[in-house]
């Protein structure tokens, strides 16, 4: 739908660390899959602490810093889970539709701290 607003980024991240806390809950007791799951657990939630940092933030190089952090706490999400779904821990079903939430945000975030850095040129 063309009239569609788009989901406010603070409320995307948080809907997404809300999804990564549920399958972390729904992980089996095992060793392997509780420590990879505790690294996908604050990985995955610290993207939307970071976006709420950087809107919070004081200057243009701290906005641009808590970005690229959220950039890179997304792709270590994707990273765990990778792992998690390659080892067996957990099915590729449940993994795709994270992947395509960890595939869109760092776009997102890309264009902001692109169009930011312009800005101050």
């Amino acid at each position: 739908m063309k009239d569609e607003k788009p989901v406010d980024l603070r409320v995307r991240t948080k809907e997404f660390a809300l999804r990564v806390i549920r399958i972390f809950v729904a992980l089996l007791k095992t060793t392997v899959a509780q420590v990879l799951g505790k690294q996908v657990l604050r990985s995955g939630t610290a993207v939307g602490a970071n976006y709420r940092e950087a809107c919070r933030s004081r200057s243009t190089a701290e906005f641009i810093a808590k970005i690229g952090d959220g950039l890179k706490e997304l792709d270590e999400t994707a990273y765990w889970f990778e792992l998690l779904v390659e080892a067996g821990i957990v099915p590729n079903a449940k993994w795709a539709a994270l992947r395509d939430e960890c595939d869109q945000p760092p776009a997102i975030f890309t264009t902001i701290s692109k169009k930011t850095k312009a800005n101050i040129s």
